[in-house]
């Protein structure tokens, strides 16, 4: 079955990030792939955002405000009638032909589960690639090809992971072992369902070209700069997943390097500026009051969950369009912006209503200062690609940049980087 044949649902799960949420739904609505729904999970909050953008009203809308991202996301799987059903957080935006790579291997029924790669804060370094996980939790490096798609069966003991941000599972395989847990509040929820999938056999497919940007976005558990606000959570999921998963011999060593690797991250946030001495022994306080929590919680096999989803709903004006890149320099930002906006936009540069149909092209901006700047590559709220950052700066961190090229060997540059990502 291709892509063309079959729909497909998009969930995503917001809380107090309204302007976020906003943000992933407007980078959504460029997406490729021709037959999909969106369905919102949200606070109060983000259901007004959305409200501002011209599609809403094709929108699945569920109210919910509790801190609980797996309770939240089983009842986003009660309104999809996609065969395959996506997964992106609300602090992310999908690059152009991200739902039509993920999902396509789980349409083809080579896998049943798929998730791709995530670009961090400045859209360019990776923040996650290929990794698999062990029956304590615990992440290893997979390598694999940089562009292929790599089907791969569960390893000996644990799974092949997906992050929640870029996931996508076959709808009736996770509704048949149960959903989310709703025992994660936050942490370790996709990989219990990793684990699970991984039990009954099912092949996993990593999609390397299948990218979103996470641009991390405060919460209540973190701030701006990914400081940790409180580690309870993080405790409290370690320990269910260990009592789900892992032999009750190795719980206390994974414990222990839970300890270990959370003390030294909040050590580099003390070093870094976003913390103070004295968050230290309240988080790891938080740390040890969520084990203890986790190790009394009841816990339970997960019935099927069955669903009665309205009809399927597809976003309008979605499917392939033509890409237009547009190039200068730093200090004609403002009249370039003009012309990006005026791509995208019907109306007037201050009108709120951005064009969604396939007429409206995937724009580009690239706009470099002669400087030695790194760059940085941004969803704009206008509706496009913004990357900025110095002539000889670098993007690519890996990738040494030669000191003397002109604008245009550097657009070809950036183009070249770009070109399996987008139109």
């Amino acid at each position: 079955m291709t892509k063309d044949a079959a729909p497909v649902s998009v969930i995503i799960v917001s809380r107090h990030r309204g302007q976020a949420l906003r943000l992933c739904l407007l980078a959504l609505a460029q997406q490729d792939f021709p037959a999909f729904e969106v369905i919102v999970v949200a606070c109060p909050q983000g259901i007004a955002a959305l409200q501002t953008l011209p599609f809403a009203g094709a929108l699945k809308v569920e109210a919910f405000d509790r801190p609980n991202i797996s309770a939240a996301r089983n009842l986003g799987l009660g309104l999809a009638a996609g065969q395959v059903v996506a997964f992106i957080d609300d602090d992310a935006c999908a690059e152009p032909t991200w739902l039509s790579r993920l999902v396509q291997p789980v349409l083809d029924g080579a896998a049943l589960a798929s998730g791709g790669f995530v670009r961090g804060r400045n859209g360019i370094s990776l923040q996650w690639g290929a990794k698999a996980v062990d029956a304590c939790g615990r992440d290893r490096a997979l390598q694999i090809d940089g562009t292929a798609v790599a089907i791969l069966p569960p390893p000996p003991g644990g799974a092949i992971r997906t992050e929640g941000t870029n996931m996508a599972f076959d709808r009736r395989t996770l509704l048949e072992i149960g959903g989310f847990d709703p025992a994660y509040t936050f942490y370790l929820d996709e990989t219990d369902v990793n684990m699970r999938l991984a039990a009954v056999g099912a092949f996993t497919a990593l999609v390397p070209l299948a990218q979103v940007h996470h641009g991390v976005k405060p919460s209540s558990r973190r701030s701006a700069d990914r400081a940790p606000r409180d580690l309870f959570d993080i405790g409290h999921s370690q320990m269910v997943f260990l009592r789900k998963h892992a032999p009750a011999a190795q719980h206390d060593a994974a414990l222990a390097d839970l300890r270990v690797q959370q003390r030294k991250r909040l050590i580099r946030h003390l070093i870094g500026g976003g913390l103070e001495p004295r968050d230290i022994p309240r988080l790891m306080a938080g740390l040890e009051a969520g084990i203890a929590a986790g190790a009394v919680l009841p816990l339970a096999p997960l019935p099927p969950l069955t669903t009665q989803p309205p009809p399927f709903a597809p976003l309008p004006g979605t499917g392939p369009r033509p890409g237009q890149i547009i190039v200068g320099w730093a200090w004609a930002r403002r009249r370039l912006a003009d012309r990006a906006r005026a791509m995208r936009a019907p109306g007037p540069p201050e009108s709120p209503v951005f064009e969604t149909s396939a007429r409206a092209p995937i724009v580009t901006l690239l706009c470099l200062s002669p400087t030695w700047r790194p760059h940085r590559h941004v969803f704009h709220p206008d509706g496009y690609w913004l990357q900025t950052g110095g002539l000889w700066g670098r993007s690519d961190r890996a990738t040494p940049v030669p000191l003397r090229q002109t604008l245009r060997t550097r657009t070809a540059i950036e183009v070249a980087r770009l070109r399996p990502l987008r139109p």
